[in-house]
């Protein structure tokens, strides 16, 4: 059965190849996106004819989208990923839509980026590195971390795996989740309440999903209860940190600094007001891109497509509610 596979993840250019090779000899004809992060309208027009989705982080398939006539043949959205914050996956399984991801997939490769960040940040790296490229000699004084503390908010695996590799620097470690899960908890790390985060951490990392009631969990009270030497990094969800606020809090030194890797709009505008903050290090959603985890990652997406078509279930299926009554 030939399958018509719109390809909106533009991972998949750069390390797609072999999940691509696959779907191609599985007969599947592949529709690739002008670019990612659709617009709604143009998302609507790229889905005529067509009957799974490989898409990306910021595709927006909103409960119009998916109830436009050119979707009519849509039966999977498999996410090239871990978050479906853009899709409406109740009205996916409205439509008998599968959504499909990947977790687990990109944990280490996020949880390396994330110490990179930290580190970066401590040590003052990119100052460093931007006066060497203008002919200074000016090392930069960061600061210890043997002894810090490292707060960690969401403690799934992605929150776990920076504990495992922060215990490796001899960082004190907090943690705070609203469901916490008691297994599998690296030694040392004691649960606290948020505010408790907020107030002991020296460094506060973010790992949480952002559903709506955590938009802007991050805002103007929260820094102000973080330590004026405190550091903030966030590789999981732009939407966690109120940005105005953020920007206020590194112009008045509520705190200290900030590793961005996601934000509320992406790409960040050029001329976003966070490009031109103070002690600020910035890169644009990358902590899971390596070559390696985006290959499986890849090969998992189209996996998902194909076992659909071929009458099995995916093996990672956000809503299984809509497999409903069949075998």
């Amino acid at each position: 059965m030939s399958w018509k596979v719109l390809i909106t993840a533009t991972p998949m250019e750069r390390v797609g190849g072999a999940a691509l090779a696959r779907l191609t000899a599985a007969g599947c004809e592949i529709v690739s996106a002008p670019r990612n992060a659709v617009a709604g309208n143009e998302l609507i027009g790229l889905l005529a004819g067509v009957d799974a989705v490989i898409a990306g982080a910021g595709d927006h398939y909103t409960a119009a989208v998916l109830a436009a006539p050119t979707s009519s043949r849509l039966k999977i959205i498999s996410r090239w990923g871990v978050g479906y914050d853009a899709i409406d996956v109740a009205a996916a399984t409205a439509r008998g839509i599968a959504v499909a991801y990947t977790p687990g997939m990109t944990d280490n490769a996020v949880a390396d980026y994330t110490m990179a960040l930290l580190l970066a940040l401590a040590r003052r790296i990119p100052p460093g590195h931007q006066s060497m490229r203008e002919g200074w000699w000016l090392p930069e004084w960061g600061q210890d971390l043997a002894g810090q503390t490292l707060g960690i908010l969401g403690f799934g695996r992605i929150g776990r795996a920076v504990a495992r590799r922060a215990q490796g620097f001899d960082l004190r470690l907090l943690a705070h989740d609203p469901k916490p899960n008691q297994e599998d908890v690296p030694t040392g790390v004691q649960f606290v309440t948020f505010d408790e985060l907020l107030s002991r951490s020296d460094f506060l990392t973010l790992h949480a999903a952002a559903p709506p009631r955590n938009r802007g969990l991050l805002g103007r009270e929260q820094f102000r209860r973080m330590k004026p030497t405190a550091c903030l990094i966030n590789a999981a969800r732009g939407a966690l940190v109120d940005e105005s606020a953020l920007l206020e809090a590194l112009r008045e030194g509520w705190i200290a600094g900030a590793a961005l890797d996601v934000f509320d709009t992406e790409p960040l505008p050029p001329h976003d007001p966070l490009r031109t903050a103070p002690n600020v290090l910035l890169s644009p959603h990358q902590a899971s891109a390596t070559i390696g985890t985006g290959e499986r990652v890849s090969l998992a997406a189209a996996q998902a497509i194909l076992d659909l078509r071929d009458g099995r279930r995916p093996e990672q299926v956000v809503n299984p509610e809509v497999f409903a009554g069949r075998p």
